[in-house]
C-alpha cells in the first residue's frame, strides 16, 4: 500500500490511518512460509510540527515447526513500527529515522522486514521439549525410544566433571 506523503504534510496535525491486509504466503523465513494467512498492518503516517511520524503494528499468526521436536505451532506475532520520515540525512542516522527519497511511502517495504525481523530465530513448541532422538528420529516428548543414548567422546570426560561442579 502507498501513502502520499503530499497529503500528510499540508499542515501541521494532518493524518492518515491505514488498516489493510497483505497476503505473504509466499513469503519465505528460514526455509518456511510461516504466513499461509494474511497479515494485517494497521496505523498511521501523522505530521507533528511539520516532522512526519509513522506508527503501525503488523499483526499476523505465523505457523512453523518447533526447532527441536519438528511438531507444527502456531502463535500471533505483533511488530511495533515507529519511525520518523526524512527526506534527506541532515547528521547522524538514528535507528528511528526511514530515509524516504519520493513523495509516496510503500508500507509493504517498511512493515514486512519489521514483521520479519520481530520474530524468533527459532520457536520451541514448549519450554522443556524434549526435540527428537538423534538415532531413530523418534519425538522424545512423547516417550522415551529406548535408544541407547551415546554419552560421547570419552577424552571429554574431564571436561564434563568440571561442568557439573
Amino acid at each position: 500500500m502507498k501513502i502520499s506523503l503530499k497529503d500528510v504534510s499540508t499542515a501541521p496535525g494532518r493524518q492518515i490511518c491505514f488498516d489493510y491486509t497483505i497476503d505473504l504466503s509466499r513469503e519465505e523465513v528460514n526455509f518456511e512460509l510461516p504466513f499461509p494467512e494474511p497479515v494485517r498492518i494497521v496505523g498511521a503516517v501523522r505530521d507533528v510540527a511539520g516532522v512526519l511520524h509513522l506508527e503501525a503494528r503488523a499483526e499476523a499468526d505465523v505457523h512453523r515447526a518447533c526447532a527441536r521436536c519438528g511438531q507444527p505451532i502456531v502463535y500471533e506475532q505483533d511488530a511495533e513500527i515507529s519511525f520518523v520520515l526524512v527526506k534527506k540525512l541532515e547528521g547522524e542516522m538514528r535507528d528511528d529515522m526511514l530515509v524516504v527519497e519520493s513523495d509516496e511511502l510503500e508500507l509493504d517495504e517498511v512493515a514486512v522486514p519489521e514483521l520479519i525481523l520481530s520474530m524468533d530465530m527459532a520457536e520451541l513448541c514448549s519450554e522443556d521439549c524434549k526435540g527428537i532422538c538423534p538415532q531413530c528420529g523418534r519425538n522424545l516428548n512423547e516417550g522415551d525410544c529406548g535408544c541407547r543414548q551415546d554419552k560421547g567422546d570419552p577424552r571429554w570426560d574431564v571436561l564434563r566433571r568440571a561442568m557439573e561442579k
